[in-house]
């Protein structure tokens, strides 16, 4: 079979070197539309390195740091894995911060497959990366899941149960929040050059009459409103997000985020739980499973 579980799940981590700069945070800050009103300064801390308060960095930004693009595909190249990159889809996303992340930095992405699961029509790889400092020191975790249609049936372990419904009450915040028509265009400068974001062509063969808009950028979008509404647009109290990627959304639609507080009593830290749905399709799913977890205080940079 195409993904031998023993080998990929046994071989060495893949190291890459991550480097950027506060072009890149901006440029990343921008993809996910950042910097409107032009002169609200909360936008400009995004956006404008020259900023009172600093430039911030959205935790979402370390999952395409050094421009990898997100999903990590150097993962590929293991030895025992052979599969056909058109039959992959990115179905789900964790990021632990262990460090907010400074505007610019040399760091190391450190990659490895810590499970394969056996879903029936389809296997599961988990990947595990972490970006390291110079010094070794882990900024930030993230986790993907990646289906591979037609890979599963091997008679492997199906996996935890990873679902997070929402909570059955009203949210306690709705957002609507519009994209750009050529938002996908802008995200893929960020590294992710999946021509289903960009080539109607490749969007048709895939199965939708246009190119899709980025799950992570799509998350990007919701961790931001969820910091500027909810947290005082302080990302520095992120310590950690996920999410499913449960449907297509595209550039131009307007994405409706249900937030809710995760206690249910409001208290900040507990975090906030979070669905997206696309407004113009009757709200068709796009983000399910989804929380943000915070911190009271917010964590300086060092």
């Amino acid at each position: 079979m195409p993904i031998d579980v023993e080998k990929v799940t046994s071989a060495p981590p893949v190291r890459a070197a991550a480097v950027w700069d506060d072009r890149d945070v901006r440029l990343y800050h921008l993809a996910l539309g950042a910097g409107v009103p032009e002169t609200d300064p909360g936008e400009l801390r995004y956006v404008f390195e020259g900023h009172e308060r600093g430039l911030q960095v959205l935790p979402t930004f370390g999952v395409v740091a050094g421009g990898t693009g997100g999903v990590g595909f150097q993962v590929f190249d293991t030895p025992g894995m052979d599969i056909d990159l058109a039959a992959v889809l990115h179905g789900g996303q964790e990021i632990t911060v262990h460090r907010p992340l400074p505007a610019a930095a040399r760091a190391t992405t450190v990659t490895r497959v810590p499970a394969v699961y056996d879903k029936g029509k389809a296997a599961v790889i988990v990947q595990e990366s972490t970006l390291v400092d110079e010094d070794g020191a882990p900024l930030l975790t993230q986790r993907n899941q990646i289906f591979v249609h037609g890979e599963g049936g091997f008679g492997g372990d199906r996996g935890p149960s990873e679902r997070l419904p929402a909570p059955d009450r009203e949210p306690d915040l709705v957002l609507q929040v519009p994209t750009l028509r050529q938002q996908a265009l802008l995200y893929r400068l960020a590294g992710d050059w999946n021509p289903l974001h960009a080539d109607p062509a490749t969007a048709r063969r895939a199965g939708y009459d246009r190119p899709l808009l980025h799950g992570l950028c799509t998350f990007g979008i919701a961790v931001k409103a969820v910091t500027d509404r909810l947290l005082g647009g302080d990302a520095t109290r992120v310590t950690g997000c996920r999410t499913r990627f449960a449907g297509a959304f595209f550039p131009g639609e307007t994405l409706r985020l249900r937030i809710w507080a995760a206690s249910g009593g409001g208290r900040a830290a507990d975090g906030h739980r979070l669905t997206a749905t696309a407004v113009e399709r009757d709200d068709a799913p796009v983000l399910t499973d989804a929380r943000i977890t915070v911190t009271d205080t917010p964590t300086p940079l060092h």
